[in-house]
């Protein structure tokens, strides 16, 4: 998978799969846990959906469909990503080209999971949800608009409606970036910082002494008895 880049407003059609409890063995079975490189996980992505015992497609599976190639917005059902903590499941995800999944609500692990791999969780009032659920059913064409930066979805009837998401993984996802590079990208500030409050413990000295200081006084011999 490429290096990270800045979220930008995503317009896509949408790929509908609209089950509740979608939990992260579902969308990322067990058997694909073995990798720790994100390439390829894209083929793993609700595999035991898409493929029977013999590994052939199921032509009924909504992303076995020729017409949902390159769409980058999943509509999903209630707490999605439930179950296992694997980081695997937003990986996959983003993998097979989803920037950011609608529901109407998710699990806490994968939902901090997702937003520091590049994929972008927006939780929407259950009306909302159901109006969208609708226009996908009458059109499967609809499209959306997610503008994390407005922090706001377009619906395809034009409405918009706000979302909000953690201010610190907001950042990181505009900027492209995720809390490593955050880190290294404040090297000279610390260096600033760290020049001008010198170290008051020398943690390099056996004795845990002050820089620039006198170590530890001796304590005094013991008196003949």
């Amino acid at each position: 998978m490429s290096m990270p880049q800045p979220f930008r407003a995503v317009s896509s059609r949408l790929v509908p799969l609209l089950a509740d409890n979608v939990d992260t063995d579902q969308i990322i079975p067990a058997r694909f846990l073995k990798v720790t490189d994100k390439a390829g996980l894209g083929e793993g992505l609700f595999a035991d959906w898409r493929y029977d015992a013999d590994g052939r497609p199921r032509p009924g599976f909504v992303l076995n469909r020729p017409e949902m190639a390159g769409r980058q917005v999943l509509l999903a059902g209630d707490n999605f990503g439930a179950g296992s903590s694997r980081e695997h499941a937003p990986w996959a995800l983003r993998a097979f080209g989803f920037r950011a999944v609608l529901a109407t609500s998710f699990a806490d692990i994968f939902r901090a999971n997702a937003l520091k791999n590049e994929l972008l969780p927006v939780e929407l009032p259950a009306d909302v949800h159901a109006a969208l659920a609708a226009a996908v059913q009458a059109d499967p064409d609809a499209e959306v608009t997610v503008d994390l930066e407005a922090e706001a979805l377009t619906l395809p009837d034009g409405q918009a409606v706000g979302f909000t998401v953690d201010p610190f993984a907001r950042r990181m996802l505009l900027e492209g970036t995720d809390e490593l590079g955050y880190l290294l990208a404040q090297g000279e500030a610390v260096t600033a910082y760290e020049a001008a409050h010198p170290p008051r413990v020398d943690t390099l000295s056996p004795t845990g002494a002050a820089s620039g200081g006198p170590g530890p006084s001796t304590p005094p011999a013991a008196g003949r008895g």
